[in-house]
């Protein structure tokens, strides 16, 4: 099939940030992409969307269900709520034939995103999921020189994910996905698109795996002397010595001027004013060792793949927030990457070559080092097309990469191996 003349058209169910995100496509190629309906409980979230945009009155909802009651009113729908409310509309809008683009991950257990594949097989529709590290062109160059013997064969492979100090407090200590019965846990919510990534780059199936991992620093007995018992930032004395100070976090990037993620998290439009009481009174401003986090602060995850190829994973908040960061050892060469420049170091010349990917635009869709925008691009020609072969990310193989985590897990929690 050749793409339609006439533009996709989505709705989207989730105005948060990233579905908000995904539909800022529409805005850059509106030739392409037209957001037409939104479905989201928040006001302020879902007047954004419909003001983005210019929705029509009658397709904005607060509930998905109210949407999932209408015939089918686009091409396409982009499922982008929490964790636990992504099973049921993907059952949903499956059956009314809608193509979905899903937000990882699929679902915090098993079962459910077992329930989300069968219903897209079921009745046919075009699915993704955003395991948008997939998309990047860092990895299409990185895979390109993979499968074009720049290493020999691929043996094993080391991938840090380097979460950063301040965003584990923003988002795994203070915010929506610290807590894992209310999300999922963290090596689902933060990570699973990194043991997706090394499940493509290695182009094997992963077959058994190993896991270590704590909450070992943002917790109550961690809490510096000097705190007292403060429980927020703004009532404590140690604040100014303390680098995950809600006050440095937050009120310190306002005042460079940066008024995006993770600021407009914590207050939609932040001011001085607004933001100092979002922080006296909201989750945000909570001291990290008096909340009600308990996923993990770091994790290591050992993988054994086919013909007995290895991998580790480490996530980790103990840094700076960075790209992450790979090597590949293989029989020929080794490959050390970081999400933008990749060395390549060939062992019959003992040469080193320095190769610079292309480098994402600086905007929202330009995040996750341009995945974001490489997603978009993808989902949107295949649902014009009909050509499921541009989708990287399709059911099964999302399907069998979650099940790596879910495997992960259970190894950590039982301290065993999981053979999958």
């Amino acid at each position: 099939m050749t793409q339609s003349s006439q533009p996709v058209t989505a709705v989207v169910v989730g105005a948060g940030g990233r579905g908000i995100t995904y539909s800022l496509f529409a805005l850059q190629h509106p030739e392409r992409l037209r957001i037409v309906g939104v479905a989201e409980p928040r006001e302020w979230n879902r007047n954004h969307m419909v003001a983005l945009h210019h929705l029509k009155p009658e397709n904005v909802f607060t509930d998905w269900r109210d949407l999932a009651a209408r015939p089918r009113m686009a091409d396409a729908v982009i499922i982008a709520t929490q964790d636990r409310m992504h099973a049921d509309p993907a059952e949903a809008f499956a059956a009314l034939g809608y193509a979905i683009l899903l937000e990882k991950p699929m679902a915090p257990n098993e079962a459910d995103c077992v329930r989300i594949v069968n219903a897209v097989k079921r009745h046919g529709v075009l699915f993704a999921v955003c395991h948008v590290l997939r998309y990047t062109g860092y990895t299409r160059a990185l895979k390109k020189l993979l499968d074009d013997g720049a290493v020999g064969e691929v043996i094993s492979i080391q991938h840090l994910e380097p979460v950063g100090y301040w965003h584990q407090a923003h988002s795994f200590v203070r915010g929506n996905w610290r807590n894992s019965q209310e999300s999922s846990p963290m090596l689902l919510s933060k990570s699973c698109h990194d043991l997706d990534w090394m499940r493509y780059i290695m182009g094997r199936s992963c077959r058994s795996v190993s896991s270590f991992g704590e909450l070992t620093h943002f917790k109550k007995d961690q809490k510096p002397p000097q705190a007292g018992n403060a429980i927020r930032c703004l009532e404590c004395d140690y604040e100014p010595q303390c680098p995950y100070s809600a006050k440095k976090i937050y009120l310190g990037r306002l005042a460079r001027g940066e008024t995006g993620w993770p600021v407009d998290v914590v207050v939609p439009e932040p001011t001085v004013e607004s933001l100092t009481e979002a922080l006296r009174t909201g989750p945000y401003g909570r001291c990290v060792y008096e909340c009600d986090n308990d996923v993990v602060d770091h994790q290591v995850v050992n993988l054994l793949f086919e013909g007995g190829k290895t991998g580790v994973f480490t996530m980790t908040a103990f840094n700076r927030s960075a790209h992450r960061k790979t090597r590949i050892f293989g029989t020929r060469g080794e490959i050390f990457g970081d999400g933008e420049r990749i060395e390549l170091f060939d062992f019959l010349t003992d040469q080193t070559q320095i190769i610079e990917t292309e480098s994402p635009d600086g905007s929202i869709l330009g995040g996750h080092g341009g995945g974001d925008y490489g997603l978009m691009d993808a989902f949107v020609s295949a649902v014009a097309t009909g050509d499921q072969s541009l989708i990287l990310s399709g059911a099964d193989e999302s399907l069998e990469t979650h099940r790596m985590v879910f495997a992960a897990e259970r190894a950590r929690e039982e301290h065993r191996v999981v053979d999958l």
